[in-house]
């Protein structure tokens, strides 16, 4: 069965999705960002079958989020490096670390961000890098880009909260 594309979605959250969305995609690159770079280290770390693997991999270096190095010619063997927009993947890792441990571990976080001076465990919120305020409703509102369809214009005209659409929690 082919899953439902969403590359051609005028929203940059189903854009975005189309290119990691996939559960596996989002592990291998939070194995990434721990250092992991062969394939064999993706395998071991996260028990995914190696066809499974080669297409996660693959699909990464082809949304530009990982770039595949040769570092072997006999056999031939590659490692998986991120690039500039696979590090910018790194808060949404991050928030959805946030969120799970808020959420889903009842029986303690295991794994916290915490300050690297201090030790303190860090609460991270997303923050306008302008204003330095927290990204929330009734502070802040989504409005449609210059690229906007008219069908996002339509969605965003009610002036809904964050994410809040028109007569939704706004």
């Amino acid at each position: 069965m082919q899953r439902k594309r969403f590359n051609t979605m005028s929203c940059p959250i189903a854009r975005g999705l189309d290119r990691v969305g996939e559960w596996w995609s989002m592990l291998i690159l939070r194995d990434a960002f721990a250092g992991m770079t062969r394939f064999d280290q993706f395998e071991k770390s996260l028990g995914i079958a190696p066809a499974m693997l080669t297409r996660r991999l693959k699909a990464l270096v082809e949304n530009g989020l990982l770039t595949k190095q040769r570092y072997a010619s006999h056999p031939p063997r590659d490692e998986y490096r991120l690039t500039a927009r696979g590090e910018d993947f790194r808060p949404v890792l991050l928030a959805l670390l946030a969120w799970g441990n808020a959420h889903f571990t009842p029986e303690g976080p295991q794994m916290q961000i915490i300050d690297a001076a201090s030790g303190e465990v860090a609460e991270p919120v997303l923050v306008d890098a302008r204003s330095g305020r927290k990204l929330q409703a009734p502070d802040f509102k989504l409005a449609h880009g210059p690229a906007a369809t008219a069908a996002m214009r339509a969605r965003l005209a009610g002036g809904g909260g964050l994410l809040g659409w028109p007569g939704v929690g706004a």
